[in-house]
């Protein structure tokens, strides 16, 4: 199997005091196997943030790991490993496996000092409350930033994004702005709306204030949604289908694969009326319009001509 399959990591595991692993933080992960000089090296770096913090009740140890992206994650310092792989951009989005995470992942209290049990935080409270930490969410998933900074993006609330999210050079993603695990963006591009588990956005497309694309999760369906090059998702927008290069969708329309579209370009039928398609037909295809005809009602798609939105080069150099 290629070396480009495995992932290695040196770093520090958090673990509380009745032996639950909270998180694992990688600073340089890579691709391949551990070698000795990595692994003497990495070790002597991280020596000194090892001990226990009674501030809240944890210890911090020394982790090494190898894994297989292919595999199944096989516990909570693999799953980390696997969420830094994603954002460190050594793999893309729904390039790994990731079957049963969830399982792994205990529900944390993610503070500003670092994670705690959250069947200790009462117990724990004043001392907390004394050292000025504060717990800034309870979730299965940290914040990107206190684990990775991936160089050329802007992130304006970083509470919004997640470790494990993907975000390519050139990426603005704006204070309302949202993207999950195991999603993100291909290139330069604005995120103003929900980029969800699973969705990749393509290169100088611009998700609205307020938009979303329909993920995989909690019923969302089997359907991976991709957005290609040069897209425009308008504000309060959504889509349950893809969209191939250059397309648009009208502001505060929203498409699910079922939603019955008409053919505006194609020839009138014999009474007149124009044909229709469910939108899940038109998944994907390159330089489509989609918008709500303002008389009837109706939503419609047309064909466009040319390339599609221009990002403003200067916001994402």
């Amino acid at each position: 199997m290629s070396d480009e399959r495995w992932i290695y990591g040196a770093g520090l595991t958090t673990v509380a005091l009745d032996g639950t692993v909270l998180d694992a933080w990688y600073p340089y992960p890579r691709t391949g196997h551990a070698d000795g000089t990595t692994q003497a090296t990495r070790a002597a770096e991280l020596q000194a943030a090892v001990g226990e913090d009674p501030r809240r009740d944890v210890r911090v140890e020394i982790v090494e790991l190898e894994i297989d992206l292919d595999a199944a994650p096989a516990s909570t310092a693999d799953v980390y490993l696997r969420l830094h792989a994603l954002s460190h951009r050594l793999v893309a989005p729904n390039q790994l496996n990731l079957d049963g995470i969830f399982s792994f992942l205990p529900i944390v209290a993610f503070t500003n000092a670092g994670p705690v049990r959250p069947e200790d935080l009462e117990r724990l409270r004043p001392h907390l409350r004394a050292a000025g930490i504060q717990v800034h969410s309870l979730d299965k998933f940290p914040r990107l930033t206190d684990y990775v900074t991936p160089p050329g993006v802007r992130i304006g609330d970083a509470s919004r994004v997640r470790l494990g999210a993907h975000l390519a050079p050139g990426t603005t993603v704006m204070h309302e702005g949202f993207v999950n695990y195991n999603a993100g963006t291909l290139g330069a591009s604005m995120v103003e709306g929900r980029v969800s588990q699973g969705v990749v956005v393509g290169d100088g497309s611009d998700i609205g204030g307020g938009a979303s694309i329909m993920g995989t999760l909690s019923g969302g369906g089997t359907h991976r949604v991709s957005i290609g090059a040069r897209c425009l998702l308008g504000a309060n927008a959504g889509i349950g289908i893809s969209l191939g290069d250059d397309c648009v969708v009208e502001a505060g329309l929203y498409i699910t694969g079922g939603t019955k579209v008409i053919l505006a370009d194609e020839p009138a039928r014999a009474d007149g009326a124009r044909p229709t398609a469910k939108a899940a037909a038109l998944s994907g295809r390159p330089g489509l319009l989609f918008r709500r005809n303002s008389l009837s009602g109706s939503v419609e798609v047309l064909r466009r001509g040319g390339t599609g939105v221009t990002l403003n080069d200067a916001l994402h150099a």
